[in-house]
């Protein structure tokens, strides 16, 4: 069988490999110069930044596509646990770990607010019984709504459909904890205020698996799956813009590609965003064909990115910065309720004020020198940012903003963390919302895809296998099971299982299980 993969981020790459150790004939078609999709790296003067994913967790699902080959993980790229997963600073600078050992964490919660020990232990608990219940829903194909109906009776006992937020307030008291405890729904691009409470199990997939770096960035893990791609005998062709997904008789029939080359396959697996899939690469699409299934209404994307990166000619050994940084300043829920359109305003807002900011701060040379030159400091900011309206506003409104929340991340960065970082700066880069947009083909730059709600979650989102067109898959953040990279590893695996299920030809799943149970 033929499959032409769209895409290389890490779902489009876990359903290549798959489909290529299945004894497959599979190519992959990047737009842009390298493989990672969201996953890119940057490499300059030096300096390497990862563009996206920066948060490793649950190991065991690259070690399952490496087992595949029968080889391991740790032959070609070092992961290394974080303790603590993240540091979090409330507005007075205080800082408050988030422990990999789960006495280490309940003392910290403890030592914030004694009055809150109790809470936090029910909450743990809770987030665990989710767990147990939902976890197994993740490496599912939900095509059939009858899969989410058995799942009601589960969300209303477990309290799961509430939203993040109101779960973590019925447990704690401390304003701070509150926002710290229910800051998960970010990772994926949503409110925490009303993602539903069963995406908790992302907590508790770092509880059980830890949080880790890849030594060389995230881009090294990228580029050795890659390899073990082509190792497998496939084939990675870049700089290929696919304009196209070719149909005939309601059946792909192959991709083509803006400069006229074609590719025939059997099978297309898009890694492309499903609105972009359904409404730009397919001609004939109905534009129903990326909504939810059970509604006309339109989709909620997800909140968009300002990501900034920085390098320093100096490192700040007595900075309190970790690896992984939360940064709460003022008001942090003001400044959600304007990203998530919950401030009444629907126009786009750079942040008013450093008094009303949550940062996410990546500092990975603190573990990992080698990133960046001797003696030099990289950093990754993360500014959450409304979804591009659907009118475009042009390009002075976007240098406005980007320059505005530039400087306001460097204020402050330099009064509480970094002091001087102005004048140490030898390398700058920045992407935002229309980067998401325009080189990463995301409709209104959401940067996560849909919006993790109740409503466009499991079988409500797009499907792994296209209802319209035979022999169209999807994978990554804007399909079932949604964004973060180990639901992006999953809708790999779902993608492969569903093909296997329509050619008979599966891969290794004694594989599989082995890397699980030795992880």
């Amino acid at each position: 069988m033929r499959a032409v993969v769209v895409g290389s981020g890490f779902g489009g790459l876990a359903a290549a490999i798959r489909l290529s150790a299945a004894g497959h004939d599979v190519t992959i078609l990047e737009k842009r110069d390298r493989i990672g999709g969201r996953a890119y790296q940057y490499e300059l003067e030096g300096f390497r930044f990862d563009a996206g994913p920066t948060v490793l967790t649950a190991p065991f699902m690259f070690e399952e596509l490496f087992a595949l080959a029968g080889e391991t993980l740790a032959d070609h790229v070092t992961l290394v646990p974080l303790d603590p997963f993240y540091r979090a600073f409330d507005g007075d600078g205080a800082p408050f770990d988030f422990h990999a050992d789960d006495d280490a964490l309940q003392a910290e919660v403890a030592r914030r607010s004694p009055r809150d020990a109790a809470g936090f232990r029910r909450l743990q608990d809770h987030i665990r019984r989710i767990f147990d219940v939902f976890y197994p829903y993740t490496e599912r194909p939900l095509m059939q709504l009858r899969a989410m109906v058995r799942m009601l009776p589960y969300l209303l006992r477990h309290g799961a459909a509430l939203g993040v937020r109101r779960v973590v307030d019925r447990c704690i008291r401390d304003p701070f904890l509150r926002r710290t405890l229910s800051f998960h729904p970010l990772l994926i691009g949503g409110d925490p205020a009303s993602t539903p409470a069963l995406y908790e199990l992302i907590a508790e997939f770092e509880r059980r698996w830890g949080v880790h770096y890849a030594v060389g960035g995230t881009g090294a893990l990228v580029d050795a799956l890659g390899d073990l791609f082509t190792r497998l005998g496939g084939t990675i062709v870049c700089d290929v813009d696919v304009e196209r997904i070719l149909v005939d008789d309601g059946a792909v029939r192959g991709v083509r590609a803006r400069d006229g080359r074609e590719w025939e396959a059997d099978v297309v697996v898009s890694n492309a965003d499903p609105g972009y899939t359904y409404g730009e690469l397919l001609q004939k699409a109905p534009a129903s064909a990326a909504r939810r299934p059970s509604s006309r209404r339109p989709v909620e994307p997800s909140m968009s990115l300002h990501v900034l990166y920085f390098g320093a000619d100096r490192t700040w050994p007595a900075s309190p910065l970790h690896h992984h940084n939360l940064l709460f300043r003022g008001d942090p829920d003001r400044a959600l309720r304007r990203v998530f359109g919950r401030s009444g305003s629907g126009r786009r807002a750079a942040p008013d004020a450093t008094d009303d900011l949550f940062l996410y701060v990546h500092v990975p040379t603190r573990t990992d020198a080698s990133i960046a030159p001797p003696g030099c400091e990289a950093l990754y900011v993360l500014v959450a940012s409304p979804p591009l309206p659907s009118r475009p506003e042009g390009p002075d409104v976007a240098a406005a903003v980007d320059a505005r929340v530039r400087d306001r991340v460097l204020d402050v960065l330099e009064a509480g963390y970094l002091p001087g970082l102005r004048d140490h700066l030898v390398v700058e880069h920045a992407i935002g919302p229309e980067h998401f947009r325009d080189v990463l083909n995301t409709p209104r730059g959401a940067a996560f895809s849909l919006r993790p709600t109740l409503f466009q979650s499991g079988w409500f989102r797009p499907h792994n296998r296209s209802p319209k067109v035979d022999g169209l898959y999807l994978v990554g953040a804007g399909t079932h099971p949604g964004a973060g990279v180990p639901a992006v590893l999953a809708s790999g695996k779902i993608a492969a299982t569903l093909i296997a299920e329509r050619t008979g030809v599966g891969t290794s799943a004694r594989s599989a299980r082995s890397a699980r149970s030795a992880s």
